[in-house]
């Protein structure tokens, strides 16, 4: 019953999390650019009838805000993004534009919407410095990255922080960040 807002909703993972927030009974409304591949697990199973699908960037500031108002969500998740290391190498500046300031944008108008109580924004496992260990790194290891994605989510994390120290812990906000690592699984056309 609660009213969910996913950010990236079309997208792989954002598809089986639309998937599971249903089949718990959420009311969920989705803002997403087009489903990043064709064909894509979206489209594929009919998911824009499952959700209110709001087609729009989290780099337009407005759009973000104006879809973060009219859902009025009690829990929103973060997942747009551009995630694709392979990607950042062609397009760095829209790497780090989408997922450092498109954060900010979320972020900002999560601040904004008096409804919002909690807000997940996923980041992934790949925020840190790779030192080359051979065990697995923790969250107490420091935040780094040597290509565009890996950069651009450590500095989304520190955006995340910021915004937690800020501004939500003083208003009872919840915002956490989670770091995902790679999913393998039925309608990844990545």
């Amino acid at each position: 019953g609660r009213r969910v807002l996913v950010t990236g909703h079309t997208g792989f993972k954002g598809s089986w999390l639309l998937l599971m927030l249903e089949r718990l009974g959420a009311d969920v409304t989705g803002f997403a650019l087009p489903p990043p591949t064709d064909p894509s697990m979206f489209n594929l199973i009919g998911l824009d009838g499952h959700c209110r699908h709001i087609l729009g960037d989290i780099n337009d500031r407005a759009a973000v805000l104006a879809a973060i108002r009219a859902a009025e969500p009690d829990i929103v998740i973060h997942m747009a993004a551009q995630p694709l290391v392979r990607d950042s190498y062609v397009m760095p500046v829209e790497t780090f534009a989408t997922n450092i300031t498109g954060t900010a944008h979320v972020l900002e108008a999560c601040r904004q919407v008096p409804s919002v109580r909690t807000v997940l924004s996923i980041t992934t496992d790949k925020v840190y410095e790779n030192l080359g260990l051979t065990r697995g790194y923790t969250e107490e290891d420091r935040l780094g990255g040597h290509d565009p994605y890996s950069a651009s989510k450590a500095a989304a994390e520190i955006v995340i922080a910021s915004y937690r120290a800020s501004f939500f812990a003083e208003n009872g906000v919840g915002l956490a960040a989670a770091r995902s690592g790679n999913v393998v699984g039925g309608g990844d056309f990545a």
